[in-house]
């Protein structure tokens, strides 16, 4: 059993994005930080990406399952994301995909409320956050 805290990853990205890119950027990011990959335990992201498959194939790469949420389900977590993004707002009806999918899945699998570890990363087609919940 995993006593540490339940690690999240939340996603985002630009249709067609390739698997290698959301890698790539996740890889950096935990190395950035200290954070094995083995440690995180669930991908996020916004019920739009549900068959966006460069991040299908990452979780299968990976063996971590990939839940998505409805923008009105994101939407409760605007007040505790880093920035408010107008563009993914325009796109998904959702103020920042990958900082709220992360908070929204670590709430669900944790007892605490969760908090963003890693605020939002970004890559040329991709974007990227850390929440942890104990």
């Amino acid at each position: 059993m995993n006593s540490g805290p339940i690690l999240v990853v939340g996603l985002g990205c630009q249709r067609g994005c390739p698997a290698s890119a959301l890698r790539a950027l996740l890889e950096q990011t935990l190395l950035a930080h200290g954070i094995a990959l083995d440690n995180v335990q669930a991908l996020a992201s916004i019920d739009l990406k549900h068959d966006e498959p460069g991040l299908l194939e990452l979780a299968e790469q990976l063996a971590l399952p990939l839940t998505c949420f409805t923008a009105e389900q994101l939407a409760g977590y605007q007040t505790q994301l880093s920035q408010r993004s107008r563009v993914a707002f325009e796109s998904t009806g959702c103020h920042g995909v990958a900082e709220s999918a992360a908070l929204a899945l670590a709430d669900q699998l944790g007892d605490s409320p969760a908090r963003l570890l890693i605020t939002r990363q970004k890559s040329a087609q991709a974007t990227l956050a850390l929440a942890a919940a104990s």
